[in-house]
């Protein structure tokens, strides 16, 4: 042996999971060699995963070591917008925010309110997302956020209904004989469900997507119902009034176990299949033909089953309609099979001990507002009064890009062009959201730090260690919570656990955390029908059809089509439908910047039906402008069979410095919220599509 030969270590594989904004909550394995990360695979191991990663996560080396990465404090030199910073220490940057925190805190009795955290899944672990962050915040008094960007409709009428975000267990799927996909683009969006929806397809299962959109899932499935946008409660009322003319019902089931019955069927006996046809924008005949295949199962013990997902919820009634759709399985008895049922989000299934990580108690008797992330573009533009409270006068943004992904983007850009808003954003890039900070922290990666997970879309729990040291001056974001508290002189123990004691505080003896270190990951114990027997986690411990809650608060608690805010009309001024689903290598603002992945996407584009193209003499290719009241951007114009007549879609969510007028489709998007859940409503908008009058690039 040659003393002088270098030692080669071998590389090694680290466990952890995927961070991600999806219902997969993937188990990942790291290989690194040298210190460096070069590849990201599925964990075999984890059932769940199956090896398999979707194209975005297997590339996310490519975004840790991304040339663009931020890995040192910038503070700004420029004007705001104008994405111009320069270096400095980490000391001087936490120095001087602490002492404008303070500054704001210290100005009246309820000042810190003016202080307000913006964060939601840009990481969905539960360390490295709420936890040191929520108890700096508690411990300021600073205003709370209430987080309803992506799922508080759907997540509402859950619990409204069934008692909590709960529902089948997902690898139960491959059992079952039908399987409705209900606002769901499974193929780009869940893609492991749709493994188990696959196993079934093969033994003989009938797949059918409801969706505006023609999706790639729509493609392999046996049946597409391309119902208008905001029509979804319309069609599960003429479902239910199927099932009761044909008696295709489990009246056990209904008797037994649920609240409401007589309420709920003399609403749906008044929608008929033609009703709810000219509604849907659809065939009398399709709604009854489903209808057959739904309630078939009640006769032939074959179990039916709905995966439904949170894009049909982004409309004004987006809340009755899940509620709706959420009751059908107890009018066929479907939660008597473990094969049958529904699945929205499981996550209720998890024991997370949320006031150990977030420690409200250093509120003390402190009661802040709450502003919702959804008008964030309004309340930066709100001066103090007695209602609202102080203005915003300093934002603080983790895990989240809103000047990107907020509704109504130009209100949301004039909010954070204010020269009085002090914005601090913690962030790997400098995304839309960054170029208009005054300090940009450099944040570390999942490959560079502890967290601990739960899923909604499965039953196990994920640790995530860290595969590689963090990048520069990359600190997580606990670290730099806790070093800001200690500029702030919060001087509590609970602002000195360490990462590894909050990822064991997250369940506490819930969960076996040696079993997480071993393995990567726990599965909980879960009844295999968690509704067979009723036994639902609701006050009546049934499937509530009536909700005496909402009916308490002055609702309607018997679920009902709401129609759109911005009803379908083509003779309206604006008089197409517009739905913005992701596209499918980016997960919100996420991954936008990585050129593999926008290499594949090319360029913002809309897709629209050919019948509507030929009316506005639109040509494929051409750069068009979409366009309503709120405001305009430019695109490229994709003429697709994916679109349905009426209806185009922007497919988002691209950043705005990347498109081509500097916009992207949130530019039309509006604050108006849900029924119930305080929902943004991305998906209730109506445009208008023309060739641009200056088409230059």
């Amino acid at each position: 042996m040659n003393p002088t030969a270098p030692i080669v270590t071998p590389p090694t594989q680290v466990l952890g999971a995927c961070p991600h904004d999806c219902p997969d909550t993937c188990s990942l394995l790291t290989t690194v060699a040298g210190g460096i990360a070069i590849k990201v695979q599925g964990n075999p191991a984890h059932p769940h995963t199956d090896g398999a990663l979707c194209t975005k996560v297997s590339r996310y080396p490519e975004r840790t070591y991304h040339p663009e990465r931020i890995l040192h404090p910038m503070k700004r030199i420029g004007p705001k917008g104008s994405g111009q910073f320069e270096r400095v220490s980490w000391d001087a940057a936490l120095t001087d925010i602490a002492t404008r925190l303070q500054v704001i805190a210290a100005s009246g009795p309820d000042a810190a309110q003016a202080i307000l955290p913006y964060s939601y899944g840009g990481t969905m672990g539960l360390v490295q997302s709420e936890s040191m962050a929520a108890r700096f915040f508690h411990k300021l008094g600073a205003s709370l956020l209430d987080r309803t960007i992506c799922a508080s409709a759907g997540a509402e009428a859950l619990t409204q209904t069934l008692g909590g975000k709960l529902g089948m267990r997902v690898e139960f799927f491959a059992e079952s004989k039908l399987i409705m996909i209900w606002g769901s683009n499974s193929i780009t969006s869940n893609l492991h469900f749709w493994h188990y929806a696959q196993q079934a397809k093969r033994a003989g299962a009938k797949l059918i997507c409801i969706d505006p959109r023609k999706s790639e899932t729509a493609d392999k499935c046996h049946e597409h119902i391309a119902l208008l946008p905001g029509s979804d409660g319309a069609l599960a009322l003429a479902l239910m009034h199927e099932l009761i003319a044909h008696d295709w019902l489990d009246h056990d089931y209904l008797a037994q176990y649920t609240l409401g019955w007589d309420l709920l069927r003399e609403r749906a006996l008044k929608w008929s299949p033609e009703r709810a046809a000219a509604v849907c924008g659809i065939t009398p005949e399709q709604i009854q033909s489903l209808a057959r295949d739904y309630g078939a199962s009640v006769a032939s013990g074959a179990p039916a089953a709905i995966r439904l997902n949170y894009g049909m919820q982004r409309v004004h009634g987006g809340g009755n309609a899940v509620r709706l759709i959420a009751s059908l399985p107890a009018l066929i008895g479907a939660w008597r099979q473990r094969a049958g049922g529904m699945l929205l989000s499981s996550s209720s299934n998890f024991p997370i001990n949320r006031a150990a990580l977030q420690r409200p108690d250093q509120l003390g008797s402190r009661t802040p507002r709450t502003l919702n992330m959804s008008t964030i573009g309004n309340d930066l533009l709100r001066l103090g009064s007695a209602t609202f409270g102080p203005a915003v006068q300093a934002l603080i943004v983790y895990n989240s890009n809103p000047v990107a992904i907020a509704p109504d983007s130009a209100r949301v850009v004039q909010g954070f062009a204010r020269e009085d808003l002090f914005t601090v954003v913690l962030e790997h890039f400098q995304t839309d959201t960054a170029d208009y900070a005054d300090y940009i922290l450099p944040a570390t990666t999942q490959l560079e730090h502890w967290d601990v997970h739960m899923s909604y879309g499965h039953t196990d729990v994920l640790l995530n260690r860290p595969a590689i040291a963090p990048q520069g001056e990359t600190k997580p974001n606990t670290q730099i919570f806790r070093e800001l508290a200690q500029k702030m002189g919060f001087d509590e123990p609970c602002f000195g656990d360490d990462d590894q004691a909050l990822c064991r505080m997250a369940y506490g003896d819930a969960v076996n955390f040696d079993e997480l270190l071993s393995k990567g990951f726990a599965t909980l114990a879960t009844p295999q029908a968690p509704f067979a027997q009723g036994n639902f986690p609701t006050p009546s411990g049934k499937c509530e059809f009536f909700s005496a809650r909402l009916a308490a608060q002055g609702m309607d608690g018997l679920p009902d089509h709401v129609p759109n805010y911005e009803v379908f009309n083509s003779s309206t001024e604006f008089p197409l439908a517009m739905i913005s689903p992701p596209a499918r290598n980016f997960l919100n603002s996420t991954f936008v910047n990585v050129k593999s992945l926008r290499d594949m996407e090319d360029e913002p584009l809309l897709e629209m039906h050919a019948a509507d193209a030929a009316t506005r003499g639109l040509t494929n290719g051409a750069v068009v402008r979409v366009f309503n009241a709120r405001g305009s951007y430019r695109c490229k114009l994709k003429i697709s069979q994916r679109a349905r007549p009426g209806v185009v879609n922007g497919l988002g969510v691209w950043w705005r410095k990347l498109g081509l007028d500097g916009h992207n489709v949130n530019q039309l998007t509006s604050q108006a919220l849900t029924d119930i859940g305080q929902a943004p409503t991305f998906y209730d908008c109506l445009v208008q599509v023309d060739a641009p009058i200056n088409p230059t690039r």
